[in-house]
């Protein structure tokens, strides 16, 4: 005999440790907001449901009663990327909402991908439940947590609380694009951390995630393999504006910068950081690598140059070279990492096409700056015009021009007529376009840079 039982489900009891409160203590905090396509059944406090049981003795005789678990539909994915809970450093317990908020600090988006690359660099092992040496989980949003320097491991349901919504057209290196399955919470969602447009169109980006068996980056399309419509872009809310020059990656103790070691030719030997390779980068680094590529068999990939701005032929070169040591999948993506650099800085490995590397060859003196003629060059205005706390029209026309010329990576926003950190690195970075080093390329502009910037 069976009959149906009609009953009002109720707010869990906080002390209750039985199965069902149990289950619905964790669906509730885990559920998405409704605004952002969570299911308002979730959220509320009562609500009607009819429960079919079967004879009167399974319902009194003492036997345990199995929980009703929803059935994800047909069209979920398998669960790829599993997460944890929220947790503190190696596991511990983590502060509450509000201190984990007080505790967040800021971070640049180049320190934000510099340690995206280390788990990268390290091959860091996707795990649910193990945590890494710097203490963050090793899942994707244990990933993500880390990169953002977080005060603990956050999971893709409260990511979004420490960071703002924004659009495609707005996503930059260091944003995230966050996925969260109502149907899966746990296991079916899933958050990507943005390394930057991999083709004009926006069809593709370049995608850091832990993912197993071990942390990635690769070329993915937009917003990602499966359930595309359903990632979002977010921002984390305590990003510092402007770059990094050099200095340590907070958190971590890797240094980002070139170091003091020299090949001979000015430059340091150390690894400059992944962030300076990809799409819409532009520096010195990458002329050196093209440069590097083309002494070790990859000419036939320029056209012209090589030059500061990255481009499909320096990700050719640099994965044929790669692809000539026999690296694979992801170690021959074209975009240079610590072991692409070793190689090619140190002449180690193969060239591309087979044989050896060349012999080490002193590169030629830079030839000294001369001052080009002055024709239809506005005059100098004076070294006491672009200094800091200075504010006056030739900061900004100095800025845009730098931005015309190309050299307009560190601005955030402007250029502006007040002198700022971010003018002085653009206009370092065009005085080393020149060749030109030490006090040369201090990022204050003399007569001789403001004559070859407007000349």
């Amino acid at each position: 005999m069976t009959r149906l039982l009609e009953f009002d489900e109720v707010e869990p009891d906080t002390d209750c440790i039985c199965p069902g409160c149990n289950a619905r203590r964790r669906a509730r905090l885990h559920a998405a907001a409704v605004r952002d396509g969570g299911h308002a059944a979730a959220h509320s406090v009562r609500r009607r449901a009819a429960v079919l049981f079967a004879a009167v003795g399974t319902v009194l005789g003492g036997g345990a009663a199995a929980a009703a678990v929803p059935t994800p539909s047909s069209s979920t994915p398998a669960p790829r990327t599993p997460q944890g809970e929220v947790t503190g450093r190696f596991g511990g317990d983590p502060a509450g909402g509000t201190a984990r908020l007080q505790a967040v600090q800021g971070i640049t988006r180049e320190q934000i991908i510099a340690r995206a690359q280390g788990w990268v660099d390290q091959k860091v092992p996707y795990s649910m439940s193990t945590y890494w040496s710097d203490g963050y989980r090793q899942d994707c949003s244990g990933y993500v947590s880390m990169a953002w320097g977080l005060a603990a491991s956050e999971t893709t349901w409260t990511l979004p609380g420490l960071a703002d919504r924004i659009t495609k057209d707005e996503l930059q290196p260091g944003d995230v694009l966050i996925f969260n399955n109502p149907s899966n919470p746990q296991a079916g969602s899933h958050v990507t951390i943005f390394g930057g447009w991999a083709d004009a169109a926006r069809t593709s980006y370049l995608a850091y995630e832990q993912t197993s068996p071990t942390t990635t980056r690769r070329t993915t399309p937009y917003a990602y393999w499966s359930n595309s419509t359903g990632y979002l872009p977010y921002r984390y809310k305590a990003l510092s504006p402007g770059g990094t020059e050099g200095g340590t990656d907070p958190g971590t103790g890797t240094g980002t910068g070139t170091g003091s070691s020299s090949d001979g030719t000015g430059q340091g030997t150390a690894f400059p950081g992944a962030d300076k390779f990809g799409p819409g980068r532009s520096n010195e680094y990458i002329t050196r690598l093209g440069q590097m590529l083309v002494q070790r068999g990859g000419g036939r990939f320029y056209s012209e140059g090589p030059g500061p701005t990255w481009g499909e032929a320096d990700r050719k070169a640099t994965e044929a070279f790669q692809l000539a040591q026999g690296w694979t999948g992801a170690e021959a993506d074209g975009l240079p990492g610590r072991d692409t650099w070793d190689f090619l800085v140190n002449g180690k490995g193969k060239n591309i096409g087979g044989g050896s590397p060349p012999p080490p060859v002193t590169p030629p003196t830079p030839t000294p700056p001369t001052t080009p003629p002055a024709t239809g060059v506005p005059a100098f205005p004076g070294v006491d015009r672009f200094a800091p706390g200075q504010s006056n029209s030739y900061v900004q026309q100095l800025g845009e021009q730098l931005v015309r010329k190309g050299f307009g990576r560190y601005y955030s926003q402007g250029p502006g007529p007040r002198w700022s950190e971010s003018d002085r690195l653009n206009t370092r970075a065009f005085q080393l376009s020149l060749g030109w080093s030490g006090d040369e390329a201090d990022g204050y502009p003399g007569p001789d840079t403001w004559r070859r910037l407007f000349g």
